[in-house]
C-alpha cells in the first residue's frame, strides 16, 4: 500500500512551496550557512541553502540541481533527514532538509550571497525562522 499523496495547499488554503534543503556537514560538525540575497524575502538572512522543487522533480534531484545553481558544487551523498512546514507571511512551505556529507567542488556563493561554514551554536546573525529547529536538531545529534 503507497502512501497517500502529501496536501499541496497550506491550511489556510494558500499553495504549498515544497523545498530541498541542504544540509551540508563537515567530518568535523561544521555545518554551511547561506545569506540570502538582496531583493529577496528576508534578504540578509542566514539559511541552508536549497531551493523549490520543479513539476515532477524529486527532492534529492532539485537538492543536486540547486546546490549545483547555487554553490557549485556536485552532490555524492545526500540523505533525506527531516521534514518541516513552516508558514512565512510570503509563502506557506514544505521544507525537506537532507543531510548532505559528501560533493565535489568547493562551496561558492554563485548567487552573490555569503557563505558562513558554522559549529553550534551558530555566531552569525539573524537566521531564517526555520533554519532555528535545524540547529536544535543538530544539537541533539551531536549530545
Amino acid at each position: 500500500m503507497s502512501a497517500a499523496p502529501l496536501p499541496t495547499t497550506a491550511p489556510d488554503g494558500r499553495k504549498m512551496t515544497d523545498v530541498a534543503v541542504g544540509v551540508l556537514v563537515q567530518p568535523d560538525g561544521r555545518y554551511l550557512l547561506a545569506q540570502r540575497p538582496e531583493g529577496k524575502p528576508y534578504e540578509g538572512y542566514w539559511e541552508f541553502p536549497g531551493g523549490k522543487l520543479e513539476a515532477g522533480e524529486s527532492v534529492e534531484t532539485a537538492l543536486v540541481r540547486e546546490l549545483n545553481e547555487e554553490l557549485g558544487i556536485d552532490v555524492t551523498a545526500c540523505e533525506r533527514w527531516r521534514t518541516l512546514e513552516h508558514d512565512y507571511p510570503h509563502a506557506y512551505v514544505r521544507l525537506y532538509f537532507c543531510k548532505v556529507t559528501a560533493w565535489e567542488g568547493e562551496p561558492a556563493g554563485r548567487e552573490g550571497q555569503a557563505l558562513a561554514w558554522q559549529h553550534l551554536p551558530a555566531d552569525v546573525t539573524p537566521l531564517l525562522p526555520a533554519a532555528i529547529p535545524v540547529l536544535e536538531w543538530l544539537a541533539a545529534e551531536a549530545a
